[in-house]
């Protein structure tokens, strides 16, 4: 059993058609998905009727990002508070939320929260951020004991996340594993490259690789750079140089 997990696709349909083609070199049995896969991107409608139209095929596993739900249910007041941190993103989920039609938006807010799969004998928990939060962070430099204090209600083997943008791994002192698929739309890697995962399970055990992807980045920053909202060209230079972050 060979499992490929991708998050944080942010609308970029460019990073996408890459990974997924990569994903089938690799011959993968199951695609999970671990959210935000329209915020602040190139082709938000893209890459949410992508995901839309393998719904119900039985090799994909999908969950909802936060980011997912900001865009589902969008409101005045959460522009408003978004604005006083990051008026960028506030300019890009106002521009997000008025693209999305009903059926997409519906769509994103129904997605499962957080989903536990059992394959090869192994039980994934699937979140976006940790299982306590979907927005919480677990980054390369997470102290383990904070790492071990997020599963401290955990009885899945191996945990799967997203949300940072950024690869990494822990074990913990009682033996559970906990991933981060890093993001195949907006990496935040010093090379901005897609970074996926694959698992291979074989009678209980998992052998984890991040994959590295290049995509046409200047396609996707350019129209991103076409899209109507303020701040929409800071966005479309983070896709090229993701040390200069504009939120």
């Amino acid at each position: 059993m060979k499992i490929a997990v991708i998050s944080d696709i942010h609308g970029n349909m460019e990073a996408l058609e890459a990974v997924m083609s990569d994903i089938e070199k690799q011959q993968c049995d199951k695609i999970f998905v671990l959210g935000d896969y329209a915020m602040a991107g190139p082709d938000p409608n893209g890459t949410v009727e992508y995901f839309m139209a393998r719904k119900d095929n039985p090799k994909f596993e999908l969950i909802q990002g936060n980011t997912d739900l900001m865009i589902a249910d969008y409101s005045d007041g959460l522009y408003a508070k978004l604005k006083e941190k990051a008026p960028v993103m506030a300019e890009a989920l106002k521009n997000d939320a008025e693209l999305l039609n009903p059926i997409e938006k519906s769509f994103l807010k129904n997605l499962p929260i957080q989903l536990e799969i059992t394959e090869g004998g192994v039980k994934f928990l699937l979140v976006h951020g940790s299982p306590r939060k979907n927005n919480e962070d677990i980054l390369p430099d997470t102290p383990i004991e904070e790492v071990e204090k997020m599963l401290v209600n955990v009885g899945a083997d191996v945990v799967l996340c997203g949300h940072t943008h950024l690869p990494c791994g822990f074990q913990t002192s009682k033996k559970k594993t906990v991933v981060n698929a890093g993001s195949i739309g907006r990496p935040f890697t010093p090379e901005p490259k897609s970074c996926y995962l694959t698992i291979i399970v074989n009678n209980g055990e998992c052998l984890f690789e991040h994959h590295f992807v290049e995509y046409d980045k200047e396609r996707a920053s350019a129209k991103l750079r076409k899209r109507e909202f303020e701040g929409a060209d800071k966005l479309a230079n983070m896709l090229l140089n993701p040390k200069v972050r504009h939120f």
